[in-house]
């Protein structure tokens, strides 16, 4: 289970990469959008309640098989980071800081998952 969760978590973490590099390309292009930014927050929490309970179930089953606590580190740096972000993200940081600092996040949460997996691989589960 933990490897397709990984795998999961993964593809998740990289919708959001590529929701926050595509969204201000897709806004100065069709400025109209701009009325749209409500439904560009309500994606990020449905991301995030996604991505949570995957990621946190996916690096602690990993942990606690391999425990290699650089990959639990990376992991949990990456969620709080998302996690932070979400809920002070645009007031506090501004458009551009909080894209900048929800990608980094999931960089974190996806090398996590990438050391969580290899481990697995490793280990042929």
């Amino acid at each position: 289970m933990q490897p397709l969760l990984d795998k999961l978590a993964i593809a998740l973490s990289g919708l959001c990469v590529i929701h926050c590099l595509l969204t201000p390309v897709v806004l100065v292009l069709f400025p109209m959008l701009m009325a749209a930014s409500n439904v560009n927050e309500s994606l990020h929490w449905l991301l995030l309640t996604i991505i949570l309970p995957t990621s946190l179930l996916a690096l602690f089953l990993g942990h606690l098989r391999y425990k290699d606590k650089l990959t639990l580190t990376l992991g949990l740096a990456g969620l709080s980071q998302l996690v932070v972000t979400s809920l002070l993200g645009f007031n506090l940081l501004g458009e551009m800081s909080e894209e900048l600092m929800t990608m980094i996040g999931s960089a974190a949460l996806i090398f996590g998952h990438i050391r969580n997996r290899q481990a697995c691989c490793k280990d042929a589960c």
